[in-house]
């Protein structure tokens, strides 16, 4: 199937999908504990069974079973030579068993956070899912399926993988959690504005909810989708039948129909079922969505880039946008020491700073002499797509530096910039097409930049010509007005505005100009600036790059955005200055410089190892003791990291990060506390394990990690723990404080078992259960504490610990 069929086959109706496997093939046989693609090269008659009946039900799209099949899930069971073969085989059993549903290859996670916010290499990560990806194309799928992430990053390895062999269909569908973020942060808006731009044919999500609060996810995307999005909703959430210790989903068949069409309103082209749903759940849901007409695509047409969490909408009718200018080290020697020394502190303060004073971009610029560029910029990239909320400004002349930015960094970019100079239309057009950014079109060619209006138009329409035939829209690129400097000739500012003019008025498009160039030479640049900012914004400019700690520049934005219907009610602008006065404004105070304890902490918050270690040596070096660094400046830090997530005001890169830091300088520190501070000061102890049956560890060991920076003795016994190990472990180590995971609705019982077991013994223990599949109600059924993620762990620790002293 090509991708134009499949957009046909959108456009045709609502497009049904299969429902849940694993259940469906555990009514079939499947034992829980094994691999379960491994069982099915045994038993193909259960995946035929299972698929035949969605088939028949009405699903147009099943999935192969190789849902797990990717190298790092098949090394937990010692299979990962056997990747190619597999997928290969399943796919074709999934292709011999029905007879006219289109079957696409089934891509999950691998259960490793991926750079830039876990330690798993970005390659690795790719290569694993192009392994998978080249089998299952072998097998004969027909298209893909990559769901049930929860990290964009991981999402759009698999989608690089696969869009770098084939051009085949890809659906692509994140998981996210009640507050409506992926477990790394991402927001639905996030993810289809990025993953639609990298070349993904559908976006949604599956899983983790029923149909009613997956409507709220898709209403977020349809805002922002120039693609089909796809719903997969569970039959509500799980609980646990006390007295068969089997694990329901109480959404019957009926009912799972008739909110159908609630997904579809909300903007749902694309629908199936995830756990809990069966044939009946899929048969009812075809019914509902019979009649229904595909959802319209609000987002063509629309500029938008956007970070890992966040998007920025662009255009004549939105806030004009503050591109920060101050990531670029040309005029700046401190930072050129720094990024020449492979040091980051300035960059990170920067990228504050900026945002605290109202940039709504970053441009990050590493073109500097005596260094290597390509990795300066993709280390800046990471640090800035793990600490920054921002999307990014890749600004860059060089090639290889442009596709490595590009491909690492987690969100849209803005790409800066596409001239019509040849090597730039045939080098680098071709990768920020491949990797979705938006582009600054750069109105100059191999002569030179043209005098005259029409001039710098003639070149902006051969960079749109050339940026068309990669799929580029005028919604995709937005115009630079070329500003040169008025000292060397005053003609240059109006040729700028009028060019600026052209592109919003006649051509049809967003306009950038860097603001500083008009000023070079002159005195009082700061006046020049404002000046021709005003002007410009009144021509058409949407943006432009510069440097937003300038207090006159901003204000210049907030007012004009006022007088331009682009600030309704005056919202911002009152916010802003409502309790400031030209007095108060031009008498702000300085920041303070850190102290010792401030620049620690800091660099806890932000996660900077490297920054960690330099401030705990200055420190001592001061002669602060060990122990105080500890008591006084580390602990209080990692608590505050915790309330920020639990504000959600950080998320989990940013948790992970300050866990590290906070281990980091724990580790420099420990030989310097007094002798036997470690157990005098342990918050307790406490034995932590996935459940018999369940393979996945990445939430147990975040948790793990957190209650170890938090004091905790952690007793860690890994992942497919059974019950009597688990109890064993709890004595024999003197605890009465267990905490539980499971990711899979047929594990959730064994902490049931695990819990009834501890009875039978007499065992008198506090248990902590959590996972993507438990909630509260389950936990009080089985008699244990409800853990919603890794903080509320710590706390609901500190809790039972706190009780018994």
């Amino acid at each position: 199937m090509t991708t134009e069929d499949f957009t046909s086959l959108c456009k045709q109706g609502i497009v049904i999908l299969d429902g849940a496997t694993g259940t469906e093939l555990a009514k079939h046989g499947l034992p829980a504990g094994v691999c379960p693609e491994a069982w099915i090269l045994e038993h193909p008659e259960a995946i035929h069974a299972v698929q035949s009946a969605y088939e028949t039900a009405g699903s147009q799209i099943v999935y192969a079973p190789t849902f797990g099949a990717n190298r790092l899930k098949l090394a937990e069971f010692g299979l990962e030579t056997q990747t190619a073969e597999l997928n290969r085989r399943l796919a074709e059993i999934a292709r011999a068993g029905i007879s006219h549903a289109l079957v696409f290859g089934d891509i999950a996670p691998t259960g490793k956070f991926v750079e830039p916010f876990g330690e798993q290499p970005f390659e690795t990560i790719v290569e694993v899912y192009k392994e998978q990806a080249k089998a299952l194309l072998e097998g004969g799928v027909d298209g893909f399926a990559v769901e049930t992430m929860m990290d964009l990053q991981e999402a759009r390895a698999a989608l690089i993988a696969i869009r770098e062999l084939c051009d085949l269909p890809v659906l692509v569908t994140m998981t996210f959690d009640a507050s409506g973020r992926t477990l790394t942060g991402n927001t639905p808006a996030s993810a289809i504005v990025a993953l639609q731009a990298l070349g993904a044919s559908a976006v949604g999500c599956n899983c983790s909810t029923g149909p009613d609060q997956m409507a709220s996810f898709v209403a977020q995307m349809a805002e922002f989708a120039r693609v089909p999005i796809v719903a997969k909703p569970n039959a509500g959430m799980p609980h646990l039948d006390v007295a068969t210790g089997k694990t329901l989903f109480d959404m019957q068949p009926e009912e799972f129909g008739a909110v159908a069409s609630k997904l579809v309103a909300a903007g749902a082209g694309i629908v199936g079922g995830c756990c809990g749903t069966t044939p009946a759940h899929i048969k009812c849901l075809a019914q509902a969505v019979s009649e229904l007409e595909p959802p319209a695509l609000k987002g063509v047409g629309a500029s938008f880039v956007s970070s890992a969490t966040t998007v920025v909408q662009l255009g004549a009718k939105r806030p004009f946008s503050v591109i920060g200018e101050r990531l670029n080290p040309t005029g700046k020697k401190a930072l050129q020491a720094e990024l020449r020394g492979g040091v980051f502190d300035l960059v990170r303060r920067f990228a504050k700073e900026q945002a605290e004073a109202g940039a709504v971009l970053l441009d990050v610029n590493c073109g500097l002499p005596g260094i290597d560029e390509t990795a300066t910029l993709r280390k800046v990239v990471s640090i800035l797509s793990a600490e920054s909320q921002l999307p990014l400004c890749i600004d860059t002349t060089n090639p290889a530096t442009a596709e490595a930015a590009l491909r690492l960094y987690p969100g849209r970019a803005l790409f800066n910039s596409i001239s019509a100079e040849k090597n730039r239309l045939e080098k680098v057009l071709p990768i920020a097409a491949k990797y979705g950014a938006m582009i600054i079109a750069l109105p100059l060619d191999d002569d030179g930049i043209p005098p005259t209006v029409e001039g710098r138009a003639k070149r902006v329409n051969r960079i749109f010509n050339e940026a068309q035939k990669y799929g580029y829209n005028k919604s995709d690129m937005v115009v630079d007005g070329l500003v040169m400097t008025v000292s060397t000739n005053q003609e240059a500012a109006v040729t700028t505005l009028n060019t600026i003019d052209w592109a919003a008025h006649e051509f049809g498009c967003g306009t950038v100009c860097g603001l500083s160039n008009v000023s070079f030479g002159l005195p009082r640049r700061d006046l020049v600036n404002r000046a021709f900012l005003g002007a410009a914004i009144g021509k058409g400019l949407t943006m432009a790059i510069a440097n937003p700690m300038n207090a006159d520049i901003m204000e210049m934005v907030y007012a004009s955005n006022v007088l331009f219907g682009r600030d309704l009610n005056a919202a911002a602008f009152i916010t802003r200055y409502g309790s400031t006065t030209a007095a108060t404004a031009a008498t702000a105070e300085k920041k303070p410089v850190k102290s010792k304890a401030e620049a620690i902490r800091q660099s806890l918050l932000d996660g900077d190892v490297s920054a960690m270690n330099r401030a705990i040596d200055e420190a001592l070096v001061e002669g602060t003791p060990a122990s105080e660094i500890v008591d006084k400046v580390l602990i209080p830090a990692v608590a505050e990291v915790g309330d920020k997530y639990e504000r959600h005001e950080f998320f989990l890169p940013q948790l992970m990060a300050g866990a590290l830091a906070m281990q980091a300088g724990m580790a420099k520190l420990e030989p310097l506390l007094a002798e036997g501070r470690k157990d005098d000061t342990s918050a307790g102890k406490i034995v932590i394990a996935t459940v018999k049956g369940d393979i996945h560890d990445i939430g147990k060991n975040i948790v793990a990690m957190m209650l170890k920076n938090y004091g905790f003795e952690v007793i860690d016994l890994g992942k497919d723990v059974p019950a009597e190990v688990i109890l064993d472990r709890a004595v024999a180590e003197g605890t009465n404080l267990v905490a539980l995971s499971a990711l899979m609705t047929t594990t959730m019982g064994e902490m049931k078992n695990v819990i009834e077991l501890a009875k039978q013994r007499g065992l008198a223990l506090h248990f902590i259960v959590g996972g993507a599949v438990v909630d509260e109600e389950f936990a009080s059924s089985i008699g244990a504490e409800y853990a919603s993620d890794a903080m509320a762990t710590v706390r609901c620790a500190q809790k039972i610990m706190a009780l018994q002293r």
